[in-house]
């Protein structure tokens, strides 16, 4: 569309900007609340904290990111990377992204969140904005709820969440960035959703750079203001074996999209990403029955 152009320096800059102060503020929240437990999860030892791991892009400085992932009594494993990548993308990847078979020449920056709680009552959850220029420049990202044990309380409150940073910008944004999420986050090979939804967007490019850019960070700030409060809302319950059980086939679920399906772990891994911070979502233990 016409209008501003997207990718100028200082839009990169201000785009990496925020992802990461986004990272550091979502690493603060679950530091929190890995302190605020009172229930069962005591038994899993102190408090976790997240530990940070910047990589360097085939050794080159400025190109790369920072892994921080936190293994804790709440969170058996949770990370929030942030990485800034530059290059050009292999012959035979250039005709899946808009703009790179005029130039296959990229820059991406973005921040991905996934969240592995330990009991099964805590819902995981994940979340990831980026801002991708080519020849072209455009936003995406989303965030989605896959609870071991639905609630309707707790998917009300996320899309609620979820509709209100929509709502703000175009109210017809909800409906079409939940269908894309439906139809993205499912197993075709399973007949199942991996979850209970949320919101999906990719190719945001409306031609008004600054409003794009807002509906992004509503997007982050939304995450951050409900998914701590889910969690805290589940955080003392007890739980069984059983329970754990379901919990752990729920996350090969997980699994089994990520590694067949996700755009974001095959951007990753065609564009020489590091292999550890791309898999990052995948939790420390599952199960298939």
């Amino acid at each position: 569309m016409s209008g501003d152009v997207y990718g100028t320096n200082d839009q990169k800059a201000a785009a990496r900007a925020w992802f990461e102060a986004l990272r550091d503020r979502l690493c603060a929240e679950l530091e929190k609340i890995e302190d605020e437990v009172r229930g069962p999860a005591k038994d899993f030892g102190p408090p976790g904290h997240f530990v940070r791991t910047p990589w360097l892009r085939k050794g080159i400085e400025g190109d790369g990111g920072t892994m921080a992932v936190l293994r804790g009594r709440v969170f058996e494993k949770a990370g929030v990377n942030v990485s800034t990548v530059a290059g050009e993308f292999s012959e035979e990847f250039r005709a899946r992204i808009p703009g790179a078979t005029q130039d296959p020449r990229f820059w991406a920056s973005g921040v991905s969140v996934v969240k592995n709680p330990r009991s099964p009552k805590v819902p995981i959850a994940h979340m990831n904005t980026r801002f991708i220029v080519t020849t072209k420049g455009w936003f995406g990202g989303g965030a989605d709820l896959t609870p071991v044990f639905p609630l309707a309380g707790d998917t009300a409150d996320f899309h609620a969440a979820l509709k209100a940073a929509c709502d703000r910008f175009d109210p017809a944004w909800y409906a079409r960035f939940k269908k894309w999420c439906d139809e993205y986050f499912y197993l075709p090979h399973r007949g199942e959703a991996r979850g209970v939804g949320g919101i999906f967007y990719d190719e945001l490019a409306g031609g008004d750079f600054a409003r794009d850019f807002a509906f992004t960070q509503a997007v982050g700030e939304a995450f951050l203001d409900v998914y701590p409060r889910l969690a805290r809302r589940h955080l003392d319950e007890s739980w069984t074996e059983a329970d754990r059980q379901v919990q752990l086939i729920k996350r090969g679920r997980y699994v089994e999209f990520n590694l067949l399906y996700d755009r974001g772990t095959l951007f990753g891994l065609k564009t020489g990403g590091n292999t550890e911070a791309i898999l990052m979502s995948l939790p420390p233990l599952t199960a298939w029955p």
